[in-house]
């Protein structure tokens, strides 16, 4: 019992990468590499461009921060490239999940799997929670006075409080997904060039008033503190993995996807080096205000009336970062539920929009709940680490492969491998080991609740069992 548990037909049995048939009633291929491009970059460049930046640079970095975002990029470059890979092999809903399954098996996939559902959903309450504040400072800038249960944290002061502004956002956002991907990619991508267009406006004002005396000296706290100043900014340059849930509603997905990560992952970097510049060259890092450093520094040269045009593009990246992100899971959930380890009821999809709005509206309510009614911090808590066990199996799944099928067609190899993944499992583990026992005992809990779930459903229900049931003559 125990070998056949643990074989090839047991809970290790891999899902046919060659099986690329669709149901009738799958999803829709409609998206190209711009809206691709843009809906990576809806999570990779967030509200954290504005403030994450200033925080490393005031705590553990100085103007080695510059250094700090580049040695984050060419770690998340190492799981990126191990990404579009997959995504050129595997052209298929839920990401590093479907990945997993294909290669690792799919005990190894459903554990990957579940932990997404959870860890995806947590941050899009996380990010819904912060635009509460950006979106109070914008009212009251116009004159307008909310009461407080509408804007301020729950479970702060006194009284039942509920942040509202959260709530609507999250279900409006399941709204727009469920009015089909080509639609919803439209405004995402719409959202995400005005976003870029205001961080452009805002380096390029602060680019006249650079003072050379800023940048000395250039590390403060030495190599050591740029080198753990990546570990934080780490977190602000990943999202292309939520991008790639959305392989099976991309037209010719094998070559826009590959090239959708490399681009968004330039473009960010880009980005985020000349917001690191700019805003050292602005003020000297011991004077940056890590509540809102960007606002505290267009102050300080004269510019106060660009703190709106931050705030509004923060409340914009929030945005586009609750949307990837809110994409990815409901993916990730109709993959599983397709795949037989989750009620075949949650992957129905829409007759005419063709998108799963079952599991849409789920998400939508349960990421409102989470929003409305924890503190961010308790909410931030569920997240971090199951992004890093998806990058981890997505890097040790690209060399699995590569000497056990080196022949399959793929439409992007990943360079110099192993290294490569090594370099992408090795830095994941290093930010692994600095999360908190209490992160660890969440995720542990889920991962055991996972593994019941998996005992007492998934491994019967899988539609891989099904077919090895003598006698299913199903495909």
């Amino acid at each position: 019992m125990a070998t056949t548990l643990f074989s090839g037909n047991g809970v290790f049995r891999r899902k046919p990468i060659d099986d690329i048939e669709e149901p009738p009633a799958g999803l829709k291929r409609v998206l190209g590499t711009w809206q691709l491009t843009a809906l990576s970059l809806g999570g990779l460049v967030g509200a954290g461009v504005f403030s994450l930046s200033g925080v490393v640079a005031n705590q553990l970095a100085g103007p080695g921060v510059i250094i700090s975002f580049l040695i984050a990029v060419l770690a998340s470059a190492a799981a990126a490239l191990c990404y579009a890979e997959f995504t050129s092999l595997i052209p298929k809903a839920g990401s590093a999940y479907t990945y997993a399954y294909a290669v690792l098996g799919e005990l190894v996939g459903w554990l990957i799997g579940w932990d997404l559902l959870l860890e995806y959903t947590a941050i899009v309450a996380v990010v819904a929670i912060g635009v509460s504040g950006y979106l109070s400072y914008l009212v009251e800038q116009i004159g307008v006075e909310l009461p407080s249960w509408m804007l301020g944290a729950p479970g702060t002061g006194s009284g039942h409080r509920i942040d509202l502004f959260a709530v609507v956002l999250c279900l409006l956002l399941a709204w727009l997904l469920n009015r089909g991907a080509k639609s919803s990619a439209r405004v995402e991508t719409a959202l995400v060039v005005m976003k870029v267009a205001l961080v452009l406006v805002v380096v390029a004002a602060g680019a006249f008033h650079l003072k050379a005396g800023n940048y000395s000296p250039f590390l403060p706290y030495g190599l050591g503190g740029a080198v753990t100043g990546a570990a934080t900014a780490f977190f602000a340059v990943y999202g292309y993995d939520a991008m790639s849930a959305a392989a099976e509603e991309t037209a010719d997905a094998r070559k826009a996807m590959p090239r959708a990560i490399i681009l968004s992952l330039g473009i960010a970097t880009v980005i985020y080096v000349l917001v690191c510049v700019v805003l050292l060259g602005m003020q000297n890092y011991r004077d940056i205000d890590v509540a809102s450093p960007f606002s505290s520094a267009l102050a300080a040269v004269g510019l106060p009336s660009l703190a709106i045009v931050v705030a509004i593009g923060a409340v914009l990246g929030i945005m586009t970062s609750m949307f990837a992100n809110m994409l990815a899971v409901t993916r990730v959930w109709f993959a599983m539920s397709r795949d037989g380890l989750l009620p075949k009821w949650f992957a129905r999809t829409h007759p005419v929009r063709k998108v799963p709005h079952r599991v849409t509206w789920i998400v939508g309510v349960l990421s409102a709940v989470i929003a409305g009614l924890l503190p961010i911090r308790e909410a931030a808590e569920l997240t971090n680490i199951g992004i890093l066990a998806a990058f981890m199996v997505v890097s040790i799944a690209v060399v699995v492969l590569r000497r056990r099928a080196p022949e399959l067609p793929r439409g992007f190899r990943c360079p110099w491998v192993p290294v490569i993944p090594v370099v992408g499992v090795a830095f994941s583990l290093w930010l692994v080991s600095e999360l908190t026992w209490v992160t660890w005992s969440r995720f542990g809990a889920w991962l055991v609740i996972g593994l019941l779930v998996y005992a007492g459903y998934g491994f019967r229900r899988s539609a891989l069992n099904r077919r090895a049931e003598p006698g299913d003559l199903s495909p």
